[in-house]
């Protein structure tokens, strides 16, 4: 029998045993001639279909060949050697884009020159002057003119009317709590006659015609847009494609459409868009029934609005006083 220091240690994989080399049988050893396998948690050998996932059972795993014992270590299986061409090979990985700097809000507006449609170039002349003419007539003054100063009252009797002092309030009408007064002084009263007829607290010239507020015409627009484009539709008819013009800016839209049937009165839309355009690449399409603003996106990107509006057109609230009527009792209040 062998003692135990003639005993050699075999190094087949899953044996593990010492054995006595003059009792070593072709039997002697049962061992695993493939190598371990490692794979989403399971262990195993390549060379039996047993897998687990306990590390201890793995071990345990008994061999499936038999073979005699062996104490020379198994070679070591041979490392994956990279390629010399993929070892050279260089993988190019591209910046992240950076966002492009946003110009400032008041960067000078470029004029669009636009693509006018057949049927606007068949507008004739007489239609587009009726509006300027139908201003000519309302720039003269007629007799019995009311001043439009505040509080004044004088009429219009001729070119001498002007030689005389205009006394008016530069303020604006009051109303509150029942009280009527002007904003330029403190003389209160409840009665709205009253009211009309306290004099002025300043002098100047009479004013027979106020600079009327540019006359507006209210139109839809909506917009849509693709991958490359920002597209703004203004829907309009009866527009002068002449005197109407679309500037636009890498950060701003501005486009005021001209109707001169309808005493030259306008539409204006100014927005400060959301994203930046390519003004040079943008363009302007003028249709008989509206008008398509094309303009190029400089950066790829949803818009989710087409921007905060600078400036669009409402109608107007005037005040007009021959509507008041007295809510409460009159009483005088000269002496307040």
């Amino acid at each position: 029998m062998a003692t135990e220091k003639n005993l050699l240690q075999c190094y087949n994989r899953g044996c593990g045993q010492k054995y006595d080399p003059e009792n070593n049988l072709n039997d002697s050893c049962r061992h695993h001639p493939g190598l371990p396998v490692f794979h989403d948690a399971y262990k195993g050998w390549s060379c039996c279909n047993k897998k687990c996932t306990d590390f201890t059972e793995f071990l345990n795993i008994k061999g499936c060949t038999s073979s005699k014992h062996s104490n020379i270590k198994p070679p070591e299986p041979e490392k994956q050697v990279l390629k010399e061409e993929l070892l050279e090979e260089v993988i190019e990985v591209k910046p992240i884009p950076t966002a492009l700097k946003r110009p400032p809000p008041d960067t000078p507006l470029v004029t669009l020159k636009p693509e006018i449609a057949p049927s606007l170039q068949q507008v004739k002349p007489a239609e587009q002057k009726s509006g300027q003419q139908a201003n000519e007539i309302e720039g003269e003054i007629t007799i019995g003119t009311t001043c439009k100063n505040g509080g004044c009252g004088a009429t219009y009797q001729g070119p001498e009317t002007n030689s005389s002092t205009c006394t008016y309030h530069p303020g604006v009408p009051i109303f509150h709590e029942g009280l009527k007064y002007w904003s330029c002084c403190q003389k209160k009263t409840t009665d709205f006659n009253v009211f009309l007829n306290q004099v002025g607290c300043e002098t100047g010239s009479h004013v027979w015609k106020k600079d009327e507020e540019e006359k507006t015409v209210q139109c839809r627009w909506d917009f849509h847009q693709t991958g490359s484009h920002v597209i703004v539709s203004i829907y309009a008819k009866q527009y002068c494609p002449n005197e109407s013009i679309v500037k636009l800016s890498p950060v701003r839209l501005n486009a005021k459409l001209i109707f001169p049937l309808q005493s030259n009165s306008s539409f204006l839309l100014d927005v400060e868009l959301k994203g930046i355009v390519d003004v040079g690449a943008s363009q302007v399409t003028m249709y008989g029934s509206k008008v398509e603003i094309k303009m190029k996106k400089a950066e790829p990107g949803s818009w989710c609005k087409l921007g905060v509006p600078l400036g669009t057109d409402k109608p107007s609230v005037k005040t007009n006083l021959d509507n008041i009527t007295p809510a409460v009792e009159a009483v005088n209040l000269d002496d307040l």
